[in-house]
């Protein structure tokens, strides 16, 4: 073949694959209107928008640029036409004027200008170089529509742009310096202004208040800096995600999913193997959903019914489905995602669609992968479910009548109401078993299932450091490393702890937290879950003796004086420290109060031969204070009557009392030493607030009190091992029977009332794909958890076999991992990924837009949140 064959047909191959090229290309006006000067007109319209600042004025506007430093600025509809400013000569004269062009008219003006440089060789036919490839780079912009119908709202923002992109958007967009125009022939910005294409997104606007992300391809606007393509290497700076590859015998380009080093694909277009792997965009935060998307997008029955004729089962009249709009999205996308050769895809129609019907979902934060996941699953069945008039059904009782019988019976009245491919694909069915605890009825149902969502068994244990005081006369502090398990209960915790510290019959605890020397809770309810209790948390465990009825819990709470400077001014005020101390006692006046608390701190007293007089003083006062009667009882080592009117006399200017909430806040007056006390409001515990005098701070050793060490310290790399635990054994945690909790009571139809039943549920029916939820993440009142469990599960041969509680002799229960959906980093935040079989043993890394090959021995890590199993067939 000669090269004017070669290159026609690389030409034609140039032009079809930018055919259906949906990117809009940002060029200046002057170098678009030299091409179309020599072309005939095709008669496009255009619509001009003249750019202007974003309103900000005195002040705010200094605050915007200091604390937003993204690129804000209005985009203001005119009324001129194009044939109007041709006439009047002056398109593009400022330099500054700018047009928005689709993919197929970039490439002929590209095509124009390369033919008009090599005219004087030869006619050699368009080549598009290295050069002009490398000019091109994304830039993300957010719009919004404002309240001017004639006005959109741009905004560039660092988050969304590489640096280098940033820089050169902020040198073309310098409103305040010049002024420039835009003229759109592709179409794209008239979208936000149509009411008829456009309900859905106003809708979705309204509802989430969100801006839409539209990427430009910007080209001829590099000023001096410019990604040259390394002379040795075949690949070219992305487009768009993407890589356009040189063809190096033809000269023409063709649009490939391409990737250089490492983590690239190379060949021609439409290579075998590749077609599946094109990226997904990240719109700002929506890893989760293209997460789950690239899993579905790779299910095998799912692709050939969506790469098919899929609308004519759409149920526009479902009134659960969402008038087929999720159907005919989710078809859309994934036709985007398997054309040959395409680069990686925006799904903002398709996020746009989501947030109308699953509000949940609008906006830009980070959501869950399971969820829209369980949403798309259950919202594309109802989309293209077969049954348009669903008939009503009852199940009926089992009436001791065979399982088999009763299974295919509740199977065949789903079947009734729901038939779809989902259903087809990737509905089971298991069996549940209630059984009352009084009477032994037992109720036996089968329901269908989309996806297992199993439980996480802890395999280790968990180390907790508390700190331990013993009250009364022989106070004592002790530290205590108890191992408890991870998923355990404060009942553990206290069962482990009372062995470790030795715990005599007639004596409790009370366990604490304290924070910044103040106790911020007690943990009193034995149910609740240790995982409530950080790594970082400080607990102290108070040893306490029962029977002290009439003798209420007084919980000291010590201040001094802190004196710092502030702008060079000396000040002072009053701070806790240490470790608060508690103790039993009958304490009716405030002398009382102040008895009680020498004789915790008879411990800490300082004993120094130089200052024998002070010393003498303080202990002959701490005997005045505990003084009593021969008969006297005593509760924790201390007098449980004490009443001497002068038994603190000496002391009234060196420590000060005052009762407090829970929260160590003082409430009203200073305790006076020989007046009653004033009622508590929390019954059997006395809050107290104890100011020290510098004087009472030389006197005691403070420090043998103040060190509290944290519920887990690691090293200064150290981690916690990590956990491992088989799916199997996930699996039998799923299946397990347990009671049923205080908020899922059982009416039981035989006893007539509510029970809390054991439930046990059984695998009866498997689906083809069988996808299973790992429940890494808990929440209860207080905390949000992500468990990093790393879940040994099999990737070729997972048997399910042994746990099914029927078989009918004909399916197989073997399957095949080919999807896994990744969350990295903590709750509530993090990264999700997909990673994907693609034949063989090749394994692919879907992370937004980037696709790359990863190892098999690499996919199974602690990531690992929501897998996809497809059934193998028994040979």
């Amino acid at each position: 073949m000669d090269n004017s064959s070669e290159d026609s047909s690389q030409q034609q191959q140039t032009e079809s694959s930018v055919k259906d090229d949906q990117r809009v290309y940002f060029v200046p006006y002057r170098w678009w209107k030299e091409a179309q000067d020599s072309a005939p007109s095709d008669g496009k319209s255009a619509t001009l928008y003249a750019v202007a600042p974003a309103p900000s004025y005195g002040a705010m506007k200094l605050i915007n640029n200091i604390f937003s430093p993204d690129i804000a600025f209005n985009l203001r509809r005119e009324e001129e036409t194009l044939s109007q400013s041709q006439e009047n000569g002056e398109v593009g004269v400022s330099g500054r004027d700018y047009a928005l062009v689709p993919g197929d008219m970039w490439l002929q003006a590209l095509k124009w200008h390369s033919n008009s440089k090599v005219a004087a060789k030869n006619g050699k036919s368009f080549s598009a170089t290295d050069e002009d490839i490398a000019d091109v780079y994304p830039l993300q912009l957010r719009l919004s529509v404002s309240r001017e119908t004639s006005s959109l709202g741009v905004r560039i923002s660092k988050k969304d742009n590489t640096v280098e992109c940033f820089r050169r958007a902020y040198r073309i967009f310098s409103v305040d310096t010049e002024p420039s125009r835009i003229w759109d022939l592709s179409g794209q910005t008239a979208l936000f202004f149509s009411n008829e294409n456009n309900n859905m997104i106003k809708d979705s606007q309204k509802q989430s208040e969100q801006d839409l992300l539209l990427e430009l391809q910007v080209y001829g606007l590099s000023d001096s800096v410019k990604n040259k393509a390394k002379k040795d290497e075949m690949s070219v700076p992305y487009l768009n995600g993407s890589s356009l590859l040189m063809n190096g015998s033809g000269g023409g380009i063709t649009s490939n999913l391409t990737r250089s080093s490492s983590s690239s694909f190379s060949g021609g277009s439409c290579e075998a193997g590749t077609l599946g792997l094109t990226g997904l965009q990240n719109l700002g935060n929506t890893c989760f959903m293209n997460s789950a998307l690239q899993c579905l997008a790779h299910t095998p029955k799912l692709v050939d019914y969506f790469l098919g004729d899929y609308k004519r089962e759409i149920n526009h009249d479902n009134p659960l489905g969402m008038k087929g709009e999720i159907a005919s999205g989710f078809g859309d996308l994934l036709k985007k995602l398997w054309a040959p050769g395409a680069s990686p895809v925006a799904p903002r129609t398709f996020k746009v669609k989501l947030s109308h019907f699953a509000p949940q979902f609008s906006g830009f934060n980070q959501h869950d992968s399971q969820e829209v996941l369980a949403f798309l699953l259950d919202g594309l069945h109802e989309d293209l479910n077969r049954v348009k008039d669903k008939p009503y059904v009852e199940a009926k009782d089992g009436d001791d009548r065979p399982d088999e019988e009763i299974a295919d019976e509740y199977w065949n009245y789903h079947l009734a109401r729901n038939d779809s491919i989902i259903v087809d694909v990737c509905q089971g069915q298991y069996r549940s078993t209630l059984v009352c605890p009084v009477c032994k009825k037992v109720s036996i149902t089968f329901d269908p299932f989309m996806y297992l969502s199993l439980p996480l068994p802890s395999t280790s244990m968990r180390s907790m450091t508390l700190t331990v005081i013993k009250s009364g006369s022989d106070l004592q502090i002790s530290t205590f490393t108890i191992t408890v398990p991870k998923d355990g209960k404060l009942e553990d915790l206290i069962r482990a702890l009372s062995t470790a510290c030795s715990l005599e019959s007639d004596e409790t605890l009370l366990v604490a937290e304290i924070y910044n020397n103040r106790i911020i809770r007690y943990l009193e309810e034995p149910a609740d879950s240790l995982s409530l209790i950080r790594d970082g948390d400080r607990l102290v465990a108070y040893r306490l003796h029962k029977g002290t009825e009439g003798a209420p819990l007084v919980m000291f709470t010590h201040q001094q004086i802190d004196e710092h400077y502030i702008y060079g001014k000396l000040t002072s005020n009053w701070k806790a420290f240490g470790i608060p101390l508690a103790a039993h006692g009958r304490v009716l006046k405030g002398s009382d109060v102040c008895s009680l608390y020498l004789q915790l701190l008879v411990p800490f007293l300082v004993q120094n031969r130089a200052q024998t007089d002070e010393h003498n003083f303080d202990r002959s006062s701490t005997e005045v204070c505990t003084e009593t009667e021969p008969d006297d009882k005593r509760v924790n080592g201390f007098p449980v009557s004490i009443a001497e009117e002068n038994a603190a006399e000496h002391l009234d200017m060196e420590f000060h009392f005052y009762l407090s909430d829970d929260k160590a806040i003082a409430k009203g007056a200073e305790i006076v030493m020989n007046e009653p006390l004033q009622s508590t409001d929390i019954p059997g515990r006395l809050n107290v607030l104890v100011n020290w005098s510098p004087k009472m701070v030389e006197k005691y050793n403070t420090s043998l009190f103040s060190s509290l060490p944290e519920v887990f310290k690691s090293g200064f790399f150290g981690k916690r091992p990590q956990d491992s635990v088989s799916l199997y054994k996930c699996l039998e945690a799923f299946l397990k029977e347990e009671p049923l909790g205080p908020e899922d009571m059982w009416f039981c139809p035989g006893c007539k009332e509510h029970r809390q039943a054991t439930k046990k549920l059984d695998l009866w029916r498997l689906p083809e794909i069988l996808v299973i939820h790992l429940k890494r993440f808990s929440y209860s009142r207080f905390i949000k958890n992500k468990l990093e469990t790393y879940v040994d599960f099999p990737t070729h041969d997972l048997d399910l076999s042994s746990y099914m509680a029927y078989k009918d002799g004909k399916s197989s229960y073997r399957y095949m991992l080919y999807a896994i959906s990744n969350h990295y980093g903590s709750m509530g935040g993090g990264h999700y990924t997909a990673f994907v079989h693609q034949g063989a043993d090749r394994w692919y890394d879907f992370d937004d837009s980037h696709v790359s090959p990863i190892s098999k021995d690499k996919i199974k890590t602690s990531a690992a949140y929501v897998l996809f199993y497809r059934r193998v067939e028994e040979t």
